[in-house]
């Protein structure tokens, strides 16, 4: 831990340094609660602890915040998930499941799981922000699964006739997850229907990868055996 220093201009400088993160994390509390467009500017500055001056010296606009909510809690998450895609190793398989466990698994436990029920339910009437999330979360994070699946085919382990198609099937059931948590979840609705996230995405991810694997030519579907009759 570094020494304390009682030097006020540098304490004035560190609080000034930590401002754009306490103005994202109050906006993001607060767009997901209320709405994006239900949510005043003053109320974010507020539950930031500044003045409305000191929010709009960082973010111009409660469109370039929203931007920057996006960036900062997605965004980097999906530039981390690029990283470590291009760093695993080991069989398609193995390495998607444990990859996209572990990256969904901090999406989903951490702030940024809010962003999908934020956007999708305010793109409509902001298509300017539906832009921005297509280049920096639904492209990245489209190419981050689809390069796995890739590594898979090459390798021989994976047949996919629809590399597109295959993306969407294994990423959609981990944010329909997301938006579960902030809507009926956080409503209280439907517990007895609460499965284990995590449990969840190592199985849906292995019945995926079931269903792409190569089969050989002269297979078909396995037939009941029936019972043998009494002698």
């Amino acid at each position: 831990m570094p020494p304390f220093s009682s030097d006020p201009c540098l304490f004035r400088r560190r609080r000034k340094e930590a401002r754009p993160a306490e103005l994202l994390e109050a906006a993001l509390t607060l767009f997901v609660e209320k709405g994006f467009a239900a949510t005043r500017s003053e109320e974010v500055a507020k539950a930031a602890g500044v003045s409305k001056g000191t929010l709009y010296l960082y973010f111009p606009s409660k469109e370039e915040l929203l931007k920057a909510v996006i960036q900062h809690f997605l965004g980097t998450e999906i530039e981390t998930g690029v990283q470590e895609a291009a760093a695993a190793d080991g069989p398609g398989a193995q390495a998607m499941e444990q990859l996209l466990v572990t990256w969904w698994t901090r999406i989903y436990e951490g702030p940024a799981s809010g962003v999908f029920k934020l956007v999708i339910t305010e793109v409509r009437n902001f298509p300017e922000i539906g832009e921005f999330w297509v280049e920096r979360v639904v492209k990245p994070g489209h190419e981050i699964v689809s390069s796995l699946l890739r590594r898979g085919v090459e390798s021989g382990e994976f047949v996919v006739a629809d590399i597109d198609s295959a993306v969407h099937s294994i990423l959609m059931p981990m944010i329909l997850m997301c938006l579960h948590k902030h809507s009926f979840a956080a409503c209280g609705i439907g517990k007895e229907m609460d499965i284990d996230p995590v449990a969840f995405m190592h199985a849906h991810l292995r019945l995926i990868f079931t269903g792409l694997q190569p089969r050989r030519a002269d297979s078909g579907p396995v037939e009941a055996q029936k019972p043998r009759q009494p002698a």
